[in-house]
């Protein structure tokens, strides 16, 4: 993952308010993979934020998708998600 990639999903991901962001870049593992010959990465995170107490595991993922926005698609091809609150850690 670019520097570049990782600091836009932090930027964006700030909106959640979160107290831990871990992204992991897995692209290397999907080489050859149709969607990656479109320039989007593969990438793990891992997010704990307050914002999700009371949330389904659907409804943390919907707002991580909506913070981050247009990099789905773009830069983003495939991401895993562990949304959590601070008492789930």
């Amino acid at each position: 993952m670019t520097a570049d990639t990782e600091a836009l999903m932090r930027a964006c991901l700030a909106s959640l308010e979160p107290e831990t962001v871990e992204i992991t870049d897995e692209s290397a593992l999907h080489i050859g993979h149709e969607g990656a010959s479109s320039g989007g990465g593969h990438f793990q995170l891992t997010i704990v934020s307050k914002q999700f107490s009371g949330l389904s595991q659907v409804a943390r993922h919907r707002r991580v998708y909506q913070a981050l926005g247009t990099l789905m698609g773009s830069r983003i091809h495939a991401l895993s998600i562990s949304a959590l609150t601070p008492d789930e850690l």
